[in-house]
């Protein structure tokens, strides 16, 4: 990663904000402006310096990972090897991530650095470089993407009545595993049956039925990078209205696939996507956002919702995901992640959204 770039469209932020340093503690801004993967560390930029901070747990791994500044492993808190630092540079306005720190910690900031430093609380200033991905990330989120897509496709196999969404999720996850992901982007959902009508159904031990849909959202981390994909299939015979309910899901996400391109903003795709469903009136069956952002985290902006005015920009990497779920009968969400290009979006996810029946 191109560490030395970053930190230099960070400092052009903090001088544009009249900050003289930044402390950044969100695990996936160190790991974006240092690459530091560790559960305990602090990023300093102050007068053109960066000094990364841990504790000795993490004396190998920031000396393996961390890129662009200098490691201080410290003998007790973080925050007060940080003020000793600070109170050499004398009166100076620092920026803090108000939006990832506690009123706790923002407290214990202000008691244990020197009185001349003047803390401004900011919000989202390295998420807004983050929504742009360079030509590396977009390799690795490709990557995951296709990582995802593989060990989807060996869960549906899976797939039959009386196995437990349980087991479908494990054996997801297994083989995600297996393949070299670091983790899950999230809880997988395995929903089946009535319980598919569940938006966030995460797998349970519920048996899959006879008939019904299922829908298995899923993702992987690689190499730190996030993947989303979710695919409704149908166990047993589908109904007639069941299947028209699954075309107008298609429909709406190609619609709201279509719509995306560098200038419109986040709601108009929303728009593009809920006016399918509001035609034959499913939209009130419609609960969520159209997509998010995805990237070091599996929710980042822009989120594409009702009224957004934010406008997509080329390089950000995008989900389309809109569903029905009717309580009682069942539910359908198809999900791809595409990239905003200059001229509309170019589709990452490779598996079919053509219906599969089981």
């Amino acid at each position: 990663m191109d560490y030395p770039s970053r930190h230099k469209k960070f400092e052009q932020v903090m001088a544009e904000r009249r900050l003289d340093g930044f402390v950044v503690t969100h695990p996936a801004n160190l790991c974006y402006l240092c690459g530091y993967t560790g559960s305990n560390g602090m990023l300093l930029s102050i007068s053109g310096q960066w000094i990364f901070f841990t504790d000795g747990r993490y004396t190998q791994q920031a000396n393996d990972e961390v890129s662009g500044a200098r490691v201080v492993i410290a003998k007790g808190p973080l925050l007060i090897e940080a003020a000793k630092l600070l109170a050499k540079h004398g009166s100076a306005a620092i920026g803090f991530e108000a939006d990832n720190t506690s009123v706790a910690a923002a407290a214990e900031m202000r008691k244990l650095a020197p009185r001349k430093i003047r803390w401004k609380a900011t919000a989202g200033l390295i998420m807004r470089l983050r929504i742009i991905k360079d030509a590396e990330e977009l390799r690795l989120i490709r990557q995951a993407v296709d990582l995802g897509a593989t060990v989807y496709a060996q869960a549906v196999k899976a797939i039959r009545p009386g196995a437990r969404e349980s087991e479908i999720a494990g054996k997801l996850e297994y083989a995600a595993r297996k393949a070299g992901a670091e983790g899950m982007s999230f809880d997988t959902i395995v929903a089946a049956g009535k319980r598919s009508a569940l938006p966030h159904g995460r797998a349970s031990t519920q048996p899959i039925p006879r008939k019904g849909f299922v829908v298995v959202d899923s993702g992987v981390i690689l190499r730190g990078y996030c993947s989303d994909l979710t695919r409704t299939v149908h166990v047993g015979r589908i109904s007639r209205e069941h299947r028209q309910w699954y075309e107008k899901v298609l429909q709406a996400e190609l619609a709201g696939i279509a719509a995306v391109k560098s200038g419109v903003t986040a709601g108009e795709v929303d728009q593009a996507a809920r006016e399918v469903l509001r035609r034959d009136g499913l939209d009130r069956y419609f609960t969520h956002s159209t997509g998010h952002g995805v990237g070091l985290e599996i929710h980042e902006p822009p989120r594409l919702g009702k009224g957004q005015a934010e406008r997509l920009e080329p390089g950000m990497v995008i989900t389309i995901e809109p569903g029905i779920y009717v309580p009682g009968k069942g539910g359908i969400r198809i999900e791809d992640m595409v990239v905003v290009t200059a001229k509309g979006a170019e589709i990452l996810t490779p598996t079919t959204k053509e219906l599969i029946e089981l």
